[in-house]
């Protein structure tokens, strides 16, 4: 990834933080109690390079994650993957206090975790990538983020630093994956069952982020999770409210729509970069969901 694009990102949610710490590239952490750090994510969906981890002290925020709304309340923990759009909706600022923890791919990758278990689709047993903790387990999370905190701002040594964190970032990531998994097997035999059946949806929602930029078949993610495109098609619509195809639609979109603003790069090599056999059949693609070319979304 380019780290002096990582650097610049969390730059400007931790300016305006009452405490902030990170160590170079490789992660930040930022103990938001205002609007400003937060506040860009309202003009519209974000791509965050990092797995962001959010943990919610008071107030509350109604944020989107990959297109899906979710409600951070008191003792509500958010653990977003690596290149997730995320867009708050609203948020009680006034009241608002969290922590806010951003770890780069490349050093995700270093402490040897596997980013299955941090995906967001498979965090909890719904399809939410929020899970609320009681106050003891928030508490044990909020000591792990400041030990993690005060290592990177009082230790001078980098090589330890960077050990020591790699530690505990992983310690606790896998408790965040104890707690998911204990709710889990306390859930009702019912819900459980129920939520068995939406592991097709789960899955799908995870293969469209990973795959949207090059895949825009239906049958290929129905092949993918070895069913019939009709039967995804249908899952998709009774569970969601919208179709397969148009989730599929809705991110390669989103994509199209930041590169095309923050990318810098021209349409013709969006079209490449998005799979499209020419920049005219992205024009077409484009123009036909949004109503407007590439190019006069560009300059818009």
């Amino acid at each position: 990834m380019d780290k002096e694009a990582f650097i610049s990102e969390v730059s400007k949610i931790a300016k305006y933080s009452a405490e902030f710490s990170s160590f170079g590239s490789d992660y930040v952490f930022s103990h938001i109690t205002n609007s400003e750090p937060l506040s860009r994510f309202e003009q519209g969906p974000v791509r965050v390079s990092g797995m962001t981890i959010i943990l919610t002290l008071s107030g509350r925020m109604e944020i989107d994650v990959n297109l899906s709304s979710y409600t951070l309340l008191p003792n509500t923990v958010l653990v977003a993957a690596a290149d997730c759009l995320l867009h708050v909706r609203e948020a009680d600022w006034e009241n608002f206090d969290a922590y806010v923890f951003i770890i780069s791919p490349d050093f995700i990758r270093d402490i040897n975790l596997d980013i299955n278990i941090i995906n967001t689709t498979r965090f909890s047993p719904t399809t939410s990538p929020t899970l609320v903790l009681s106050e003891e387990e928030m508490m044990l999370m909020r000591r792990y983020f400041d030990l993690i905190h005060y290592n990177t701002i009082d230790n001078t040594d980098a090589i330890y630093v960077r050990s020591i964190s790699r530690n505990l970032i992983a310690a606790a990531v896998y408790q965040l994956m104890q707690f998911a998994t204990k709710k889990q097997e306390m859930q009702p035999v019912t819900d459980r069952q129920h939520s068995r059946r939406t592991n097709y949806v789960k899955d799908f929602m995870c293969l469209i982020h990973e795959h949207h930029r090059r895949e825009r078949s239906v049958a290929f993610y129905a092949s993918k999770l070895f069913i019939s495109p009709k039967y995804l098609s249908l899952l998709i619509k009774e569970t969601t409210g919208r179709s397969a195809a148009e989730w599929i639609d809705e991110f390669v979109i989103l994509e199209a729509k930041n590169l095309l603003r923050f990318s810098g790069k021209n349409v013709q090599q969006i079209a490449y970069e998005l799979n499209f056999s020419n920049q005219s059949s992205f024009g077409k693609y484009f123009k036909h969901i949004t109503g407007m070319s590439p190019t006069e979304y560009q300059r818009s």
